[in-house]
């Protein structure tokens, strides 16, 4: 059994085949995820895992260089908007519409839906390298 960090099997694998400026995207329970791109689901019931919850573990292991958000999350979730800063702080942080955002959700290697059940929350990572 793996002792520390993600226990999901899938995501855990995932994030282990990442090259640098792959992407994944962390998305609400409504976002629509294209049929060609993995879908991870651990929507449980409204609320349960947030995308924060879901954001902390994925950033324990990732190694991110850049985090794409919709513009509209800073009006709709200004609290979600303060803590990607605070979450990511050495990290390019990058506004685009809510149309662009789904447009590029068909380009990712997975997209892990959480339960979270508010407007915009959702954010695409683009993975880094360590050295």
């Amino acid at each position: 059994m793996k002792k520390i960090g993600i226990l999901n099997s899938e995501i855990s694998a995932l994030i282990s085949k990442l090259g640098h400026t792959d992407r994944i995207v962390i998305c609400d329970a409504g976002l629509p995820i294209p049929d060609n791109v993995t879908r991870i689901d651990l929507a449980v019931v409204a609320g349960l895992p947030s995308l924060i919850e879901v954001l902390n573990a994925v950033l324990l292991e990732m190694q991110v260089e850049k985090a794409i958000f919709a513009e509209e999350l800073i009006q709709a979730q200004p609290s979600t908007h303060i803590y990607l800063e605070a979450a990511l702080p050495d990290v390019e942080l990058t506004s685009v519409s809510h149309e662009e955002f789904k447009e590029l959700t068909k380009d990712a290697k997975a997209v892990i839906r959480t339960g979270e059940c508010t407007p915009y929350a959702n954010v695409i990572l683009q993975a880094g390298v360590t050295f």
